[in-house]
């Protein structure tokens, strides 16, 4: 009986420290498409995709300042699904939970995969998909152990990634003002010349917002991870008033030398990344090997915290009623066993899809992430749209606050309409637009069945 009521009473436990939750904020926002992924966008927009950076960068930063006035007044493990569902309906917090959960276990195996390639390529004996499977395991261990494992690796796998673009950073400076004297080339010239700062038109500036937004996906994980520290308020209006330096520092700082150093048509960009071809240019020696030990650690550390933030998600819409509730199920750890091992388990899958139908069934499923990033911000905006307009009318008062409301908030909904009907009506990303969208539907039509059974329970016989 005893036993009985410690299982009822067992919760998520605070077992993030300070350090580590600033580093989970930072490492939400650098990621591999940070590293090697900015080169298909810079091959896209040219040195103007600077101003797509700084555009995504100005919507992320809003963005985050609406989820951080909701996660203040509310810290929460399902964080803007939780806020959906009061501010919106059951239905959209239902939904938005699912399909966040949904883009998570597709990161995971897209993530491992990538890491084990790059084993691969220095261990060929070793098969990649062994090395996939062995850094899931590895991972989903870390997770299992407690919470407080969970955040130390991540916060030397975010440590490495941050130390990383700093030496980044100083390399590429010194060599803009021609004191990197093992460098072929100096000074920003690499700005305006091959056809100008804009060689392909504004609407190419357009086009690489919407390949910059998804590097800049995971910055709202603070919010979720929040709820398992020690006053997690403080530390979610910390993490949110830093956005904008992270984002300066990280992505317009080296984004900027990347282009200022290498031209932006330059054939070397696509074929081995933005950053490792910025160091061969400016003859650094072993290069590759660096560049390669980094983009590991970051697609490790996603991984990692990808794992950690869909288990969350699962274990809030099993709180909440909207998942089994077997998966509300807690360990002594304050670990969400049952929801880390489903979320692995998913993951597991994706990459065994991946090896048995290579290039199929796996790319089917994963295009219909490409716009989920886009519904969760836009979620977030209509949710704080409603609930500051609650609380004014109630009177409450908010420790933080969107700025300018309602103005930016309709700003932000309105640009992310702009954006979603652009992808739909764009060739390039329709496919993924309308994948998207049907996975939207059949989990929508998944939370209004559910509701209108719970109604008909609930009628008198």
């Amino acid at each position: 009986m005893a036993s009985q009521q410690q299982k009822k009473q067992r919760s998520l436990q605070h077992g993030l420290t300070s350090r580590q939750v600033s580093m989970i904020s930072i490492a939400g926002i650098i990621g591999a498409g940070l590293f090697i992924g900015s080169s298909n966008a810079i091959a896209t927009a040219g040195p103007a995709i600077l101003i797509s950076y700084a555009m995504t960068g100005l919507l992320v930063l809003l963005v985050m300042r609406m989820l951080g006035e909701m996660a203040i007044a509310n810290p929460n493990s399902g964080s803007f699904s939780t806020y959906a569902a009061e501010a919106i309906g059951p239905w959209a917090g239902f939904t938005i939970g699912w399909l966040y959960w949904w883009f998570w276990v597709l990161i995971i195996p897209v993530e491992a995969i990538a890491g084990a390639d790059i084993l691969h390529a220095y261990f060929p004996a070793v098969p990649s998909w062994l090395f996939a499977f062995l850094i899931m395991i590895v991972l989903s261990g870390t997770n299992l152990i407690s919470v407080k494992n969970f955040g130390e690796f991540e916060y030397w796998f975010a440590l490495v990634k941050v130390i990383a673009i700093l030496a980044f950073i100083g390399i590429c400076s010194l060599a803009v003002f021609g004191v990197w004297p093992l460098a072929e080339t100096s000074g920003v010239s690499q700005l305006w010349a091959n056809g100008g700062f804009m060689p392909n038109g504004f609407g190419t500036v357009l086009g690489g917002v919407l390949i910059t937004i998804f590097s800049f996906f995971g910055a709202e994980i603070v919010t979720i991870a929040a709820d398992e520290t020690a006053n997690p308020k403080e530390k979610i209006r910390r993490a949110t008033n830093l956005v904008v330096y992270r984002i300066a520092i990280f992505y317009l700082a080296s984004i900027f030398l990347v282009v200022s150093l290498v031209a932006w048509n330059d054939p070397g960009l696509k074929a081995v990344g933005s950053f490792q071809r910025v160091l061969e240019v400016l003859n650094v020696p072993g290069a590759k090997l660096m560049v390669d030990l980094v983009v590991l650690v970051a697609v490790t550390s996603c991984m990692n915290s990808g794992l950690y933030t869909a288990s969350r998600m699962l274990y809030s819409l099993g709180a909440r009623g909207e998942a089994p509730r077997t998966i509300k199920r807690i360990s002594g750890n304050g670990v969400p066993t049952v929801a880390v091992v489903l979320s692995t388990l998913a993951g597991f899958v994706g990459c065994f899809v991946n090896y048995v139908f290579p290039g199929k069934v796996f790319g089917f499923l994963l295009s219909t992430t490409g716009a989920i990033a886009l519904l969760v911000y836009l979620v977030i905006a209509v949710s704080q749209l409603r609930m500051r307009a609650r609380a004014e009318r109630e009177g409450a008062e908010l420790a933080l606050k969107m700025w300018l409301f309602p103005w930016l908030t309709w700003l932000v909904i309105g640009l992310i309409v702009m954006v979603l009907g652009y992808m739909l009506f764009s060739d390039a990303y329709r496919y993924e637009t309308l994948m998207t969208a049907g996975v939207t539907c059949f989990i929508l039509l998944i939370a209004l069945t559910r509701r209108r059974a719970a109604a008909r329970a609930a009628q008198p016989a």
